[in-house]
């Protein structure tokens, strides 16, 4: 909806430590929250009103999500909410040894010593057919492969795309549902297994980079957008494809990018100026920022500046996973902490936009994002009207929608020869937005003030122009109210 936002500065942080930012404050008290994932069970600490936000989606009290057994499934920056289904369970026999259940291979005959009984419990065929259902058809894909090559001009080209391949482990994924559903925890980290691409680099000066391999993905969905926004993304998409990072450095969207106006090929679209959204050239190029920012922050680089929008907005969603820009005044930035060049290549399908990192990856680093955690959710304010001078009589438009405001949170968990780091801190803060609406107005005629000594012209609120009486020793005089 945005391609950016002018400065703003209140309430805003890059990559924000949350317990010394004055600016969002962590709620009080705390509530062992469990997160179950494919290596085990976190239990992270967090406020009994931290509620778990998807956009379109109702946010709950952390209380009454749990108690509804709604399940949230993660992977990296994405998140699937589903509700149990009724037939997931069923009738079966359970093996019970010495008045405790216990677990047999499937198709290992019963001991004598074992008793059955009859139970109502969960049928992990069915759930993980659901979960293919609902979350495998979005998210798994085959691995792709790509040939980088560089032309006699030193042009850096492609031929296919070097995504890796990901696929849900539903058999894993259907134990630790139940888990889930039997000992209440409501997040589960998605376990994914993920094929890596073919990736063929010929260019000698590329491989000498460390450019070798697919480091890391950012990627984000745009359907729904209005063909500008689409023009504008494709547009901004471009200007990052082949582009280097040198080892170490630290790379700034905004310098990348490059002016933003109708002779760079941009169109006026949705933006975020302030209290209103209008148009401007180049909206919808928060989405591309957005874009290289995930794939920076999935890669486990550091951060040096980042900020979210004002206001939630769906094409960003879930909540503190964006990052919006406004050159000069709002970066995207990070560095290049790998040990070797970065090579981006952008891409664009089924109203999807990609970031692909080439370069070296870190054997012994892994990464892993746990979020959102949201709270203070705060309803639009009331609605505006406002008559302005800048529309023609009658007309009238929409300069803002109603838009809830909350805080969000995410964690990220990096580790390195298999030590764990201090999880790092990433907060968000989304302001309210009520319905606004701007409705032209006529200007109101001059009108004359007669005193016994003058005559006054009253131009507008601040300006007057005052006309002396017949025979008067001064001149017409102009004065204008601060």
């Amino acid at each position: 909806m945005a391609y950016a936002e002018a400065p703003m500065g209140k309430h805003q942080a890059s990559s924000i430590k949350f317990q010394k930012s004055s600016k969002i404050q962590a709620p009080k008290g705390h509530l062992e929250f469990g997160i179950w994932n494919f290596f085990g069970a976190w239990n992270l600490k967090f406020s009994a009103f931290c509620v778990f936000t998807l956009f379109g989606l109702s946010s709950l009290p952390l209380r009454t999500f749990a108690a509804s057994n709604s399940l949230l499934y993660q992977y990296g920056e994405q998140v699937f909410m589903i509700d149990p289904k009724n037939e997931w369970r069923e009738e079966g026999e359970v093996p019970v040894y010495n008045g405790r259940e216990i677990t047999l291979d499937p198709g290992t005959p019963f001991p004598s010593t074992v008793t059955v009984i009859k139970k109502i419990v969960w049928n992990e065929e069915k759930i993980a057919g659901a979960l293919e259902e609902s979350i495998g058809v979005l998210l798994n894909r085959d691995p792709g492969s790509v040939r980088i090559t560089k032309d006699a001009e030193g042009k850096i080209n492609f031929e296919g795309i070097g995504l890796n391949g990901r696929k849900i482990d539903h058999k894993r994924a259907a134990e630790l549902t139940v888990f889930a559903l039997e000992e209440g925890v409501s997040i589960i980290q998605l376990p994914v297994i993920e094929t890596p691409p073919t990736v063929t680099v010929e260019d000698p000066e590329l491989k000498a980079l460390g450019i070798t391999e697919l480091v890391t993905v950012g990627e984000s969905d745009y359907a729904g957008s209005p063909k500008n926004r689409k023009h504008n993304i494709g547009v901004g998409l471009i200007r990052f494809n082949g582009h280097i990072i040198q080892k170490d450095a630290e790379f700034s969207f905004g310098d990348v990018l490059g002016p933003v106006n109708g002779s760079t090929g941009y169109l006026p679209e949705l933006t975020i100026l302030g209290e209103k959204t209008l148009p401007e050239f180049g909206g919808g190029l928060c989405q591309v920022s957005t874009t290289a920012y995930r794939g920076a922050w999935l890669g486990g680089f550091p951060i040096t500046e980042r900020r979210n929008h004002s206001y939630a907005v769906r094409f960003y969603a879930p909540a503190g996973t964006d990052a919006t820009v406004y050159p000069p005044w709002t970066d995207m930035k990070f560095v290049n902490n790998t040990d070797g060049a970065l090579l981006l290549q952008t891409h664009s399908e089924n109203d999807k936009a990609y970031f692909l990192y080439y370069g070296t990856k870190q054997k012994d680093k892994t990464v892993e994002l746990v979020g959102p955690f949201t709270w203070d959710l705060i309803a639009p304010p009331p609605d505006r009207i406002e008559y302005t001078e800048e529309l023609q009589p009658g007309e009238s438009r929409i300069v803002s929608k109603p838009v809830p405001g909350m805080k969000a949170m995410w964690y990220r968990i990096s580790s390195e020869n298999n030590e764990e780091q201090e999880p790092e801190e990433f907060a968000s803060f989304y302001e309210a937005r009520p319905y606004y609406e701007e409705i032209g107005m006529e200007l109101p005629p001059p009108t004359i003030i007669t005193t016994p000594e003058r005559d006054v012209l009253q131009l507008d609120e601040e300006t007057t122009l005052t006309f002396p009486r017949k025979g008067g020793r001064t001149g017409p005089r102009i004065r204008v109210r601060e």
